[in-house]
């Protein structure tokens, strides 16, 4: 239990930061903890789910000057083991307090990572676990993967008010093995996270393990191709791009490199500089949550819908990147300090990787008259990271084009999800990718919110159909056809999927800013490709991720509408986040908007997809529409080809 102490008032200490944006310091990170253990008499078993930056308000950000002081706040999420309950706070960073406290009722935070690892060690050890694996021939309980995966909400009565995980298992052949290619069917564990005690263990009937290895590491990969010859990358003069701190200037792009332990990377104040000015585009952008819906309705199986974001924290489970593996190139690295289950600081090496690429012809033209040639070539800086969330791996790749086109692309890959099946079944809800083991049809769903700024903080979003013109006489020969933009002045109105058949995008648009055509400038999204769920309206997950049933939602800002499941959605019932900003229908015309974008991968496995997915990919783009006078790449230098310049 936490229990209240006097505040001591201390006199404040103004600290100098590069920016009011820079992320925590591990000193920070450790001295929150430390202040909140110290002011609240904090007990011996909490856990910091959270510490992290306490983000200044925009007026403060914008308004900073190069090496002036600034405030450093921390907010933490804190989870008492002993009673279940969760608090919020506030630390003055500066002034060594606690500047806010309260108990959130009624919530679970995220499942932490030594959580991960308690829980597995708990089951491992159960009596009733134990006897279930004996029951199936298994004996070394060393070799069986407990995966902990969140329990959602089904309004089970013995489940109300406890903090839970539902484990799935499978068994390894050797340390080494790949475990998920032998799941053990029909057997999992619930367990209670606060107490560690495993409260049941739910067994369906054993059926045989499936028969053959999944492996893929090289050292079982027993000959590689030949035919491979070295591909450099160099630059000998060094990347273009510049680094100060947390901030990156690439050609005419400014931005700053973010990173928390839900969301993963975060950026910042992205502008465009154009004739001698940097124009604002994005205040902020950050994966705001993800879910895994999966199609099975069998056993658990119906269970099995993670919110990888919400849950997790995709930030906290970051890889260590690679040169030479996950990046190529002359690479930039920045490291993301996070706090640890017990207040401490940890820090991943190489959470995010930048580097720049070649990217083909940015444009040409052949005067098929005169024979003279003009040809560009295109470049993008590309900032990524990428997160293993047990079997599933996510890349998140922000890419900037010299002509200030932004893209996002996810990649995904990893090891699919599987299950055991009888022998001479053929599985409704998956494919057979090898002997016995089964892959269920599953969706990922990301949404990511924009915090737009397009030239500033007024903006306007237009939805962005072609439309037929029917026959007649402002159409006589019937091949008119013509863009129309439709105002979205409201959140309910903006409430939008995509249409492909319409030619449909959506446009952020700033009217007080004209360009030299007397137009107002603009960014437009542009949808990759999607899809929408086959879950049913009633399904406990379309309840608790209602983002997905929107491809696009627009809201007014609002500093603490961060997510688009909110910011507890481990066992929430539903109806938070989204949903639930947007009841009051607010007006989003000529205001500070927030766009929030969703994204599905609909994932039909295939053998292909085993024992390793290959890379998939999905995402979206803005573009700016109207935001130049014209063309900004015309200041984009020729490259060489080997008889000279990429001109004649």
């Amino acid at each position: 239990m936490a229990i209240p102490a006097e505040k001591e008032p201390r006199a404040a200490t103004p600290r100098a930061v590069s920016h009011p944006l820079d992320p925590l310091t591990s000193e920070e990170i450790a001295g929150a903890a430390a202040i909140l253990r110290a002011q609240r008499r904090l007990g011996p078993r909490v856990r910091f789910e959270t510490i992290v930056l306490q983000e200044p308000p925009k007026d403060v950000v914008l308004n900073h000057k190069p090496g002036s002081a600034t405030s450093r706040d921390a907010f933490v999420v804190i989870l008492d083991n002993e009673d279940g309950s969760t608090y919020e706070a506030v630390v003055s960073l500066n002034e060594g307090q606690v500047t806010s406290w309260r108990h959130v009722p009624g919530v679970q935070p995220r499942i932490m990572l030594d959580e991960f690892f308690e829980c597995e060690a708990a089951v491992r050890a159960d009596p009733e676990f134990l006897a279930a694996l004996a029951k199936r021939g298994i004996t070394d309980p060393s070799l069986v993967m407990v995966d902990p995966w969140s329990a959602g909400y089904y309004g089970y009565p013995d489940e109300e008010g406890r903090r839970l995980a539902l484990t799935r298992n499978f068994l390894r052949s050797s340390p080494t093995d790949n475990g998920y290619a032998r799941p053990i069917e029909g057997l999992s564990a619930l367990v209670d996270l606060n107490s560690m005690e495993v409260m049941r263990v739910d067994d369906y009937g054993a059926i045989p393990l499936p028969p053959k290895a999944g492996n893929y590491a090289a050292e079982f990969v027993e000959e590689f191709r030949q035919d491979l010859k070295p591909l450099e990358i160099t630059q000998p003069e060094g990347p273009s791009f510049r680094v100060d701190g947390h901030g990156v200037t690439w050609q005419k792009w400014h931005l700053r490199v973010g990173f928390t332990p839900r969301e993963g990377l975060v950026l910042h104040t992205v502008g465009y500089e154009d004739q001698g000015r940097v124009r604002p585009v994005l205040y902020r952008a950050a994966l705001s949550d993800m879910v895994v819906p999966y199609g099975d309705p069998s056993k658990d199986h119906y269970r099995k819908n993670a919110f990888d974001a919400g849950e997790y924290g995709i930030g906290s489970l970051t890889n260590s990147l690679m040169l030479g593996c996950d990046c190529l190139g002359e690479i930039y690295y920045f490291d993301a300090t996070l706090n640890d289950g017990r207040g401490g600081a940890f820090t991943i090496p190489n959470a995010v990787c930048m580097h720049e690429e070649d990217y083909g012809i940015l444009w040409k033209h052949t005067d098929w008259r005169t024979g003279h040639v003009e040809v560009r070539r295109s470049r993008r800086l590309v900032i990524s990271s990428i997160a293993t969330v047990g079997n599933y791996e996510y890349g998140f790749f922000w890419y900037f084009y010299q002509d200030g086109t932004i893209q996002l692309e996810i990649k995904l890959t990893g090891i699919i999800n599987t299950a055991g099946i009888p022998s001479g079944e053929t599985p409704r809800y998956g494919t057979i990718v090898a002997p016995l083991l089964n892959a269920h049809i599953h969706q990922h769903f990301f949404n990511f919110r924009l915090d737009m700024s397009v030239d500033g903080e007024a903006n306007t979003a237009y939805e962005v159909n072609t439309v037929t013109e029917p026959p007649g006489p402002d159409n006589p020969h019937a091949n008119a056809f013509y863009a129309e933009a439709t105002p979205l002045r409201t959140e309910l109105a903006a409430q939008r999927v995509i249409d492909p058949m319409k030619g449909r995008y959506w446009v952020v648009s700033n009217p007080a800013v004209k360009n030299a055509l007397g137009q107002p400038v603009g960014y437009k999204l542009m949808p990759g490709e999607n899809i929408l769920p086959f879950a049913h309206p009633d399904a406990s997950i379309i309840k608790r991720a209602g983002f997905m049933t929107r491809h696009l939602w627009v809201t007014p800002y609002a500093a603490d509408e961060l997510s688009a499941t909110g910011p507890y959605p481990n066992q929430h019932p539903g109806g938070a986040g989204l949903p639930e900003y947007t009841k009051n229908d607010r007006n989003v015309e000529n205001t500070d908007l927030v766009l929030w974008y969703t994204l599905g991968y609909h994932h039909v496995p295939r053998p292909e997809d085993w024992p390793i997915s290959p890379v998939a990919y999905c995402g979206f783009s803005l573009k700016p529409v109207g935001f130049f006078d014209t063309n900004p790449v015309l200041d984009i230098p020729p490259g060489m080809h080997h008889n000279g310049a990429c001109h004649m």
